[in-house]
This record gives C-alpha cells, structure tokens and sequence, in this order.
C-alpha cells in the first residue's frame, strides 16, 4: 500500500531543486535513508523536516519517510523559492599555483577544498576562486558550473590539477583524458602490509546501499571499467606507502580499488580505513594511532605527480608537488614507530 500523505500544497508556485531517479538494482530502502545517502552535506533532521513539510515527492507525490524507495523511482526536492542559479561567483581565494601561461594553470589543491560548486556547495570552491583571479573561463557542452575543468579530485585529497584557460585547451586536453595519456600519479598510505607491486582493475559503480561510496564489481552493467597500478615505496609494518599510477580516473578510483583488495586508505572514513585496521591491542598503539589520525584528518591521498602534451607547443610537460605538511608529519610518525619497532 503506497504511504501517501493527505497533505495540501499552497496555491504558490513550486520550484524543482534536486531530482533523483532511482537505478534498477535499488534496493528497497527507507526514503529518509535513500536521502541521506544520495544529498551530501546534509543531516537526518533537515531531511525528515523537509519530507514532513511536504517538499519531498515521490513520483510527483506527497510521501512518508517511511516509504520505501523502488527502482526508477523519480524523488524530487520541491520549494517555493526558485533553485540557486548556476552563475559562478569569483571569490578571492588563495591559489598555490604551480605553473601559468596563456593556455593552461597548474593548481596544487589542499585537502578540504571542493572543486567545483555544487548542492550544498556553493561557495568556497576551487572554481570560485578561479573564477577570481582569471578573467574567464572556458565552458564546454555538459560543463554547466564547472568552467575550465577537465577533471577532478575529490575534496580531501590534496594535489594536481590542471586548468585549461581556453576552449582549445580544454577540448585538446579533455581528448588526452579521454584516450588516457595523461600521466598521472597519487601517493597513498594504506593499510596493512603488501607484499609486492600489482594492478587494481574492475568495473567501479555505486555501492547499492550507499550512493556516496563507490564498489568495485566483476559485471561490466554495473560500473564503469577501471585500472590502477601501484608500487611499493616504503614498508612501514602496519601500514605501506605506495605510488598509485591511473589508467583510467573513475570517482573514488584509488580509495575503491585499494578497500577492494583489502587495504583501504588510511583514515579514509568513508571506504573503511578511519578505524585500527592493523597492529596490536595494546593501548599505546591505539594512541600512536589516533594521534596520526589528528595529524592527518582525511584520507591520506595526494596527486603529486601530473604529465600532459601542452595545447599550443605540443610539449609534453611534467609536474610534481610535494606531501603537503599533514601527510608528512603523519607519514614521518610511522616511519619513526616502524625503525622503533624494529629495535
């Protein structure tokens, strides 16, 4: 029996803000659930108040937040005030940039920075703060809110990107992206011990109960086809040091594919790695490591290494950056425990 509310809209006109249809392998899940799952930067109480309030419909209709949500459903966030408009407002923020010339910018990203603006992020984005200290930026077909990308890292992973400042540039390095000739490499804490060198590959999706995380699958309908390889820098007992190479750059590609082998990032909360995965019970070691999760409070990721054929001159161009100070001081703690463990 459909859970449907008795509940009247005003005469007023509403606005669509968000619309979400669910895939054909949703699980049944409470739509209170479902929400807090697929909206980011939110909380269960703002979602409940706006099922309760009547602004969340269910294929068009008024519905309980007990209603469990189907396969192709249509969820939409209805309010009376029109949606924000996709306008990119320049914002003086800083900028490490690494490299500039008329055709392309190198940015390091530090670690808590969101690329481009989005729900519930609108502000303090790395595309704002472009947006400020360049006069315009280039916009493609299907780019609507994210000018001058032509990818991306996600929000606590700190590191390369780089920027095209025209359409030929974005079209020419949008083309290297596609065909995977971009060079690009991450270094990487994770857990526990790996023996050798290897390659992740899979079809990489999102988790069917999670919609935030991605899942690695065998079945190339659920995701999208992905390869990593990585090497053994450093041993350090618990926890190994590696330097991840993409093949391909799918949403979460490392921190999947490492969870998915058995080794998640270290403090990644949201793939597994934020708890005491490895090591001893002793109560000293539990501390060690919760004060290199203060260090380093975020996944321990960094795209230190970019390489890419330039636009113009056709050179190919390399770039490497430094760890940024949290994963150093953390990485350096580890390194100190291992020789100490040792003796």
């Amino acid at each position: 029996m459909t859970e449907q509310l008795d509940i009247e809209q005003d005469d007023q006109e509403l606005f669509e803000h968000l619309r979400i249809v669910a895939d054909k392998g949703q699980a049944l899940l409470r739509l209170d659930k479902f929400l807090m799952n697929r909206v980011e930067n939110t909380s269960r109480n703002r979602i409940q108040n706006a099922i309760d309030s009547g602004s969340v419909l269910v294929n068009e209709k008024v519905i309980k937040a007990s209603y469990k949500v189907k396969p192709f459903d249509v969820i939409t966030v209805v309010l009376p005030d029109p949606p924000r408009d996709t306008e990119v407002y320049p914002e003086n923020i800083p900028l490490d940039i690494v490299y500039e010339d008329d055709d392309v910018l190198m940015v390091n990203k530090e670690a808590g920075m969101v690329v481009h603006p989005g729900f519930n992020n609108y502000t303090g984005t790395l595309v704002n703060a472009l947006t400020y200290h360049l006069n315009q930026l280039p916009t493609l077909p299907g780019n609507t809110g994210r000018p001058g990308l032509v990818h991306r890292i996600d929000k606590d992973t700190s590191g390369l990107l780089v920027i095209a400042k025209s359409e030929w540039a974005m079209t020419f390095l949008a083309k290297q992206f596609f065909d995977h000739s971009i060079t690009r490499k991450y270094v990487a804490l994770v857990w526990g011990d790996l023996k050798e060198d290897g390659t992740v590959t899979g079809y990489i999706g999102r988790n069917m109960k999670d919609r935030r995380i991605m899942d690695v699958y065998d079945d190339p309908e659920k995701g999208k086809w992905s390869v990593t390889h990585y090497r053994i820098l450093k041993r350090l007992g618990y926890v190994t040091l590696i330097e991840c190479q993409l093949e391909t750059g799918r949403t979460h590609q490392i921190r999947a594919h490492m969870k998915s082998i058995g080794h998640p990032l270290f403090n990644d909360e949201s793939y597994g790695g934020h708890k005491i995965l490895k090591g001893t019970t002793f109560s000293k070691y539990k501390q060690f490591v919760e004060n290199c999760f203060s260090l380093l409070p975020r996944q321990a990721l960094h795209a230190q290494h970019l390489g890419f054929v330039h636009p113009k001159s056709k050179e190919i161009l390399q770039f490497d950056v430094p760890l940024p100070e949290d994963f150093r001081l953390a990485l350096e703690k580890w390194e100190n425990y291992s020789i100490n463990s040792q003796e």
